[in-house]
């Protein structure tokens, strides 16, 4: 009676495999039964769970949200189900192929695919990512929304987009129009999808906190022009040498080394052995020398250590402490006039050694602002929105003031906290260099707009000449293919120039 249902489920399986001639790989045991109790009250469902993966090219994927308004959404789906909702094999794979066409000449802009919550819960989320709505064709059947069509897809067309010709056994249904306002009109009603997404989110809330308690105020928007900004000093370099130290627990060097090359400099991705006390001697000999071979430090983001102890990048922070290589990043900045720059858990490091704010390594002290703990408790990974605050980073130079960015933010540890004399300094000098705003452009402490509450809504920091740059944002993580689910409308260029500004220096 146990090991019937994930039998029965791996048998389901290999069905479903001959019927679409794919293989499988991998697997795991599903722990069904008892679990150390013999009476039985401690109890594992009997589970298999399916992961399924298909690789094709990235420039073909399309994601499930709405993306514009007056576009034409249909379902493509098998007409054959059997009594248990399992489409007819030959007419899924025919459906396969209709969508295939679609996305191939790229008239499929949003494509989802309805499971348990069958075509229902499929239009509402499509509905919610970028809030647009849909207004359902006259004679859609309402209750097949509410009916498991398992192997269908509900397609957003673009604009004047032919539909493909479909072989026999496939239906291609008119479901309605996308609409500017946020509600589903089903023609007899309309639902206000503010409601109801209200309803699906707040349910979890008390676990899985996702907005702002109580008031919360913009904040100021800070503007700094700087009357002097730093410029080179030294002998132009054509391709400036970037040293990027890759610790433990680091995961951003691939993106970071991409977009300095891009950029037009040459990156040397240096990976820190700790595995014992003499290699971790041998790594900051080697690291030393390789900073003083270099014109810029990166320090990319991750998790270094698996931010344990009690905050993160403390691996980092003692690594860099080390004499040999203190001295090599203050020869570095003092006498060759380099740069340094930190993202995430580079920023991390950056704010705990000193280097920003103060532009030096430096011991802590009580008053010294840091990094902590996201006041929502939890790890945040989204998109945010920036803007510049000040021009007096070299950094920044290839960016205007006020100029908007949307980036990438995913950490667990971006508060950046200060007190007031302290913030009051770094507006003085310009050393604010970016701050999390809304759609209006506006600073604020709002977990919609602030991701993580830091003070005067402040995304990055600089040394006091701006030549060590340290923020939250990824703004290495850009390319083709990305983004593709954020509407061209929304305000902030995807595209931030730092890595570009930080090679011009130089040249």
């Amino acid at each position: 009676e146990r090991w019937g249902k994930p039998t029965a489920a791996v048998l389901g399986a290999l069905m479903a495999q001959v019927d679409l001639g794919a293989g499988a790989i991998g697997g795991k045991d599903s722990m069904s039964g008892s679990f150390e109790d013999e009476t039985g009250e401690l109890n594992v469902p009997p589970t298999l769970i399916s992961f399924a993966v298909a690789v094709g090219k990235a420039a073909r994927a399309v994601s499930p949200e709405f993306k514009g308004l007056t576009h034409r959404v249909v379902r493509i789906a098998p007409a054959t189900y059997g009594e248990d909702y399992r489409p007819d094999a030959q007419q899924l794979l025919a459906a396969f192929d209709a969508v295939e066409a679609l996305t191939a000449t790229g008239n499929a802009l949003a494509i989802s695919t309805p499971g348990y919550g069958c075509g229902a819960e499929s239009l509402f989320k499509m509905c919610v990512g970028n809030q647009i709505g849909i207004e359902l064709a006259e004679d859609v059947d309402v209750e097949s929304l509410f009916t498991p069509l398992y192997g269908s897809f509900i397609v957003e067309l673009a604009e004047d987009a032919e539909l493909p010709e479909v072989a026999d056994g496939v239906v291609v249904e008119p479901l309605g129009t996308t609409v500017e306002g946020y509600v589903i009109d089903t023609g007899s009603e309309v639902i206000e999808l503010a409601e109801l997404q209200e309803a699906w989110e707040s349910g979890i809330e008390g676990v899985f906190a996702y907005r702002s308690a109580g008031e919360t105020p913009e904040v100021e928007t800070i503007d700094f022009r700087a009357k002097d900004i730093h410029v080179y000093g030294g002998a132009k370099i054509a391709r400036p040498r970037v040293i990027i130290p890759v610790f433990p627990g680091n995961n951003c060097e691939y993106d970071s080394a991409r977009a300095f090359r891009a950029a037009g400099a040459e990156a040397d991705t240096f990976v820190i052995n700790n595995l014992t006390p003499e290699a971790v001697a041998e790594s900051t000999h080697e690291l030393a020398r390789r900073i003083r071979a270099s014109q810029i430090v990166m320090i990319p983001g991750g998790f270094s250590g698996g931010d344990e102890p009690d905050g993160s990048a403390k691996f980092i922070t003692a690594f860099f402490r080390a004499p040999e290589v203190t001295e090599a990043v203050r020869d570095l900045l003092k006498a060759r006039d380099g740069l340094m720059l930190g993202i995430c858990n580079g920023f991390q490091a950056l704010i705990k050694l000193g280097l920003v704010p103060y532009g030096d390594i430096v011991d802590a002290t009580p008053d010294a602002p840091t990094l902590t703990f996201n006041t929502i408790g939890r790890h945040q990974s989204r998109l945010v929105r920036t803007r510049i605050s000040s021009n007096l980073s070299p950094w920044l130079s290839q960016c205007s003031l006020d100029d908007p960015y949307t980036v990438a933010i995913s950490h667990g540890e971006g508060r950046f906290v200060a007190n007031d004399e302290v913030l009051a300094q770094l507006i003085a000098n310009g050393q604010v260099a970016t701050q999390y705003v809304g759609e209006n452009g506006k600073p604020s402490m709002d977990l919609s707009v602030n991701p993580n509450g830091s003070a005067l809504a402040i995304e990055g920091i600089t040394s006091p000449d701006g030549r060590v740059l340290g923020k939250m944002g990824h703004a290495e993580r850009r390319g083709d293919n990305l983004y593709c689910n954020v509407p061209e409308h929304v305000p902030g260029d995807k595209f931030m120039p730092i890595f570009e500004s930080g090679v011009a220096y130089f040249a």
